[in-house]
């Protein structure tokens, strides 16, 4: 290549993944992202990156993207479809009114193209049925700060994470979901060793490491717990009652809702010990600088509105909030799920942080739009909105970046709703989406490294998301494809928009309007940036709002001043009682059933999916156990489990956590009907949700475990080109490899060896193959112009065999070689695994460290988590699996890890709670 065709530049950007909203310096070359790295300027991540960060540029590759636009099947030109999708959805208005169609967005688009949707919707539309993914993730803890505060506030940055001298995580596993964060508590703490660190949560999760106390509380008694910690302030008097007196309402209602809750009661109800429960009551009582940081555990309840309010009663009843290292924390999960709140991307809210229920705020917003109506009630929610698809009442409904199908609950009904409706549009990136199946019209969109625009994290902060490459095929921004369909609806005049820059500069005008002066309405009111120029916003630094003529650089943090946005400008106590479960485990159903995310993965896998370093940690989906239950259902490594609960049901392995309370167990989110389709555990979640918030119970269900005897196990790794048929078997998970695609198969009727080759159609290659004394024990390797196409090795599925496995590394180089000489694919057939490749199970995937390596290294001398760093790299860039090699120190010097503080398992009894009505 000559030096006139080399180009190369840096531009700054924000990470696509969590809440925590990293910035990200992508290097472009070419035209293509050629490196990423942490912006040491982006004040959330101050130059980190966790590992999905570190290797964005694998999800870039130009594969599996969907590049046109379709109606019926059929290849159009995005105008074509973008047509399509008007006359439909304006046919069906005219027919059956505008609250027969609805968008279903997502926390994955930028603040701009959420603005558009929101306006085309409930200002032209005229109906509010637009809500979001974020529903499933933010939604109780939006109303328990609106019940409190009046608003929907955060009032905590991440600097009160280092300023704090307790930080209480609830319901949340840092470590893995918001990496970055966790090691701002690490760094605390390494700082300061009297900083404390109480992880609440039934399982001992990766975070836990960091702990001083771990409370594995029983799922669903979040109430219980702090209800008993309000009561116990109260009688220990540490309470602030100058902060009640002058700056809240409601304590006595509070309170009283909170006094059946003793210590005794609370360890009962929560079958922790009444001892770890006092100690956690009065660390927290002698600690002025605490953060209550609470997450997923929290929010994903029918109960979840109350839990964030049994929380926020505990900081206000000692005014700890406001000031540094003080606070409750809600962080969120997705990129820009505080974005799409600003701009009413949910059914029960009006832009600009306005209420759909207040008519004041109705007529500014229709005027400011000048549009010709506004809803006068809320829409539907996410679960009742898929309700109302399967009825027919809503019979057009536009999904963007997000996959519904696999991420809402109760997977089934969501199926038969969408296989119902008379239309269906997706847009969408990445053609490994389970809701394209069901899709009438999809249209392409571009995704992360392409699209330019803003998102807000989890501390109000504002970042830039800048588009570095050019769009491939015909893709086309969000925006610009809801405009488009705005325009031919009739609309062109309110949705002419040439650029993001207009957008944002109206939506940072909505919130300064009628929003100003020193007693504002609402809190959010960025107006101090409506007037920037294109040039301008190009540039825009990271801020955090309110940004207006009071705080022309931004606001730190929330209510130092003691006012709120409640009519009183006081905030609020909430009672709350703790309830019994609703569903909760019996002899039919005896286990619990709790779900999360993973270190490496990210939501359904359409983007992190893509890499092959982040497939690594854990390739495969699998159910995890205490192990007194693995022994009493009587599993063995050749089983595999069958969690059915009443309405669905899915089929793992599972592994051994003495971490997971007996009685309940826990399995990722991520696998989908393209990755692993018997293993997606929206099957087993009912459509129950919190009957404030509307956000789904996604943390419990009821289910029984049922062994499936596997009796054979199948590793295939194939070239994009040779891809088998995979009509095998009760259970396949795929993963990505540099070279190609890996799939791991469990049969519970075993194949020959001619049955597994004929997954490959006639011609695909010649086999190469070796037969061992069982029929369902063999090797095959399919050859084409000396070139190796596919691998194939079988065994039976007995614990004695259990470790044989051949580690997909050195498949994958292999597939990669080339040539291959008859010694290399030789070696194969003989399964003689070279050393290099027999690191075992991968733990750090920055630096591809694998446990045999690290076990080998601690059998040698004790180490460190710190000195295995610097003898192996492993935990020394993003830092995310420093959790597990503590637990692999400990191991190795034989400190058995056991679940602290649990109750013997009794009953679900409730203690008794007075209905208290707030007079």
């Amino acid at each position: 290549m000559s030096q006139e065709q080399f180009t190369q530049h840096t531009q700054c950007t924000t990470c696509p993944y969590c809440g925590v909203g990293c910035g990200v310096d992508i290097t472009v070359t070419n035209g293509e992202v050629s490196g990423v790295k942490g912006s040491s300027e982006h004040p959330a991540n101050l130059g980190k990156l966790c590992v999905k960060g570190t290797h964005l540029a694998d999800t870039t590759l130009p594969q599996d993207r969907v590049l046109t636009a379709s109606v019926a099947g059929t290849d159009v030109s995005v105008d074509e479809a973008l047509d399509e999708v008007a006359s439909r959805f304006a046919n069906i208005i005219a027919e059956h009114g505008p609250d027969a169609v609805a968008f279903y967005v997502s926390g994955q688009i930028l603040t701009e193209d959420y603005y558009v949707a929101n306006k085309l919707m409930k200002g032209f539309i005229g109906s509010a049925n637009i809500d979001t993914n974020s529903r499933l993730c933010m939604s109780s803890a939006v109303a328990g700060y609106k019940r409190a505060f009046g608003s929907d506030t955060v009032p905590c940055c991440y600097e009160d994470l280092s300023e704090a001298k307790l930080l209480v995580l609830v319901g949340s596993n840092a470590a893995w979901t918001h990496p970055i964060l966790y090691q701002r508590m690490q760094a605390a703490k390494q700082a300061d060793p009297s900083v404390q660190v109480i992880v609440i949560d039934p399982r001992q999760n990766a975070t836990c490491d960091l702990a001083d106390i771990h409370l594995p509380i029983k799922a669903g008694t979040d109430i219980a717990l702090f209800n008993g910690l309000l009561c116990y302030l109260a009688e220990q008097e540490y309470l602030d009652h100058d902060y009640i007196a002058q700056r809240t309402e409601q304590f006595t209602t509070a309170l009283q809702a909170a006094t059946e809750y003793d210590v005794d009661s609370v360890a009962h109800t929560c079958g922790v010990t009444a001892t770890a429960i006092r100690d956690f009551y009065e660390r927290f009582a002698v600690t002025p600088k605490t953060v209550t940081f609470y997450s997923q555990g929290v929010n994903q309840s029918s109960q979840g509105v109350d839990k964030c309010n049994a929380i926020i009663n505990c900081h206000l009843a000692t005014g700890r909030l406001g000031q540094p290292g003080m606070g409750p924390f809600s962080i969120t999960g997705q990129p820009n799920a505080m974005g799409g709140r600003e701009v009413g991307g949910l059914a029960n809210m009006l832009a600009a942080h306005m209420d759909i229920d207040n008519a004041q705020h109705r007529q500014w917003v229709q005027t400011f739009w000048d549009a010709p109506t506004i809803p006068t009630k809320m829409g539907l929610k996410a679960v009742d909105l898929f309700a109302n698809i399967a009825t027919g009442k809503v019979k057009a409904v536009w999904v963007m970046a997000t996959n519904p199908v696999v991420s809402l609950p109760n997977r089934n009904q969501i199926e038969e709703a969408l296989a119902a409706c008379d239309c269906v549009v997706v847009s969408e990136c990445y053609t490994r989406n389970d809701t394209l199946a069901f899709a009438d019209i999809v249209l392409p969109a571009t995704t992360w490294s392409e699209k330019n625009g803003t998102v807000t994290n989890s501390e109000r902060c504002i970042s830039r998301q800048r588009g570095v490459v050019v769009p491939p095929g015909q893709t086309r921004h969000d925006w610009e494809l809801i405009c488009g369909v705005a325009q031919r609806m009739g609309y062109a005049d309110a949705f002419a928009y040439t650029n993001v820059a207009q957008i944002f500069a109206e939506h940072a005008a909505l919130s300064g309007y009628h929003n100003g002066g020193d007693d504002p309405l609402r809190d959010f009111d960025i107006s101090g940036l409506s007037d920037l120029s294109e040039t301008q916003y190009d540039q825009l630094s990271p801020i955090r709002w309110p940004v207006n003529t009071t705080h022309p650089y931004g606001t730190q943090r929330m209510f130092a001043d003691g006012r709120f946005f409640t009519p009183s400008g006081k905030a609020q106590f909430v009672p709350v009682a703790h309830k019994a479960l609703v569903e909760p485990p019996q002899n039919d159903y005896p286990f619990i059933l709790n779900s999360g995310r993973l270190r490496d993965q990210w939501h359904t896998m359409t983007r992190t999916s893509r890499s092959a370093t982040l497939a690594n940690h854990q390739q495969a989906p699998n159910v995890a156990l205490n192990p007194q239950d693995i022994k009493d259902l009587n599993l063995t490594s050749s089983d595999w489990v069958i969690i059915r609960s009443r309405y669905g049901h899915i089929t793992v392995p599972f592994t051994a956590d003495p971490g997971i309370r007996p009685g309940s167990c826990f399995v990722p989110i991520h696998w989908t009907q393209q990755t692993a389709p018997s293993a997606n555990v929206s099957r087993c979640y009912s459509s129950r949700v919190d009957p404030i918030s509307g956000q789904p119970e996604s943390k419990f269900v009821s289910v029984k475990l049922t062994p499936l005897p596997m009796q054979q196990a199948l590793q295939i790794v194939y070239r994009p080109s040779a891809q088998p048929q995979l009509t095998l078997g009760e259970y396949w998970a795929r993963f990505g490899l540099m070279h190609g695609e890996a799939l791991s198969v469990s049969l519970s009727q075993p194949i020959s060896l001619s049955e597994c080759q004929n997954q490959w159609q006639e011609g695909a290659g010649n086999w190469v193959s070796i037969q061992g004394a069982a029929t369902s024990e063999f090797t095959a390797i399919l050859l084409k112009d000396g070139h190796i196409q596919a691998m194939c090795i079988s065994q039976s599925c007995q614990p004695t065999l259990t470790n044989s496995d051949l580690p997909w590394a050195w498949l994958d180089e292999l597939l990669g070689a080339g040539n291959v000489a008859p010694a290399t694919y030789g070696a194969l057939l003989s399964r003689d695994i070279p050393d290099v490749h027999r690191q075992g199970r991968l733990v750090c995937s920055c630096f591809r460290v694998g446990e045999n390596t690290i076990n080998a290294v601690l059998q040698e001398q004790p180490h460190t988590v710190s000195s295995l760093g610097e003898k192996l790299q492993c935990g020394t860039n993003c830092g995310s699996c420093k959790p597990e090699l503590q637990q692999l120190i400990e191991q190795s010097a034989g400190s058995a890890r056991t679940l602290p503080n649990v109750l013997p398992d009794t009953d679900m009894t409730v203690i008794p709670v007075k209905q208290i009505e707030d007079k």
